[in-house]
């Protein structure tokens, strides 16, 4: 029987007007003030407030370790102009027997309205479909994020379900504070044929190509 790899090659990949990488120590002060933005501590379970510290953890440690532990692979979605960090796409709890993985993405609050994150998203699906010879990408949204369900129905993904009360998502008090509450989350999933067309479809929408890896 073929053994099969089981971790992601450490990979770059460009569209026209990002570069997808592996996180830099130069990318920190980014890290931190993208990630202690609202709409993260929201919907995500990072730390809040994020410090300097969690940056440091999340760039030698945390996001190397996703792929040479083969859970996954963390990519820092920059601007190729600026070379601004200006989002994260990760792949994790990946099975490599089913070759399926789960995405997530965050877009930082500077570059939220460019279209990035499903740029940023679509790529690497390309990508793990068709060098990687994946079969599934799941995507779980929270019940009120709107902004990451119109990025899962962008790329293409279909709707399978409502996993209830499974999430625990933030809100902020009157006081400035933020309090834990529980949500459901939106299960969503992306197969290779259904990406037939949406690369071309975003083309014609004035989104740039993603074809590239190295």
């Amino acid at each position: 029987m073929e053994l099969r790899m089981t971790t992601f090659p450490d990979v770059s990949i460009s569209t026209e007007r990002l570069v997808l990488r592996p996180f830099e120590p130069s990318d920190i002060p980014a890290h931190v003030e993208m990630m202690n933005d609202e709409m993260v501590t929201a919907w995500t379970s990072v730390p809040h407030p994020y410090t300097q510290e969690d940056a440091e953890r999340w760039v030698h440690t945390i996001a190397p370790a996703e792929r040479t532990g083969g859970r996954g692979i963390v990519f820092a979605v920059t601007e190729f102009l600026t070379q601004r960090l200006v989002g994260i796409v990760r792949l994790h709890h990946t099975n490599w027997r089913a070759l399926a993985t789960e995405a997530q993405y965050v877009t930082a609050p500077w570059a939220r309205g460019e279209g990035y994150a499903t740029e940023s998203v679509l790529a690497v699906a390309q990508w793990l479909f068709r060098d990687q010879k994946f079969e599934r990408i799941e995507v779980r949204t929270a019940a009120d994020n709107t902004a990451s369900q119109q990025v899962a129905q962008k790329i293409g993904c279909i709707s399978e379900g409502v996993l209830r009360s499974a999430w625990i998502a933030r809100t902020q008090t009157e006081d400035g504070g933020w309090t834990d509450f529980r949500t459901d989350l939106l299960v969503w999933s992306l197969l290779p044929e259904d990406l037939e067309g949406v690369a071309e479809q975003m083309a014609d929408s004035g989104y740039a190509s993603f074809t590239d890896w190295n």
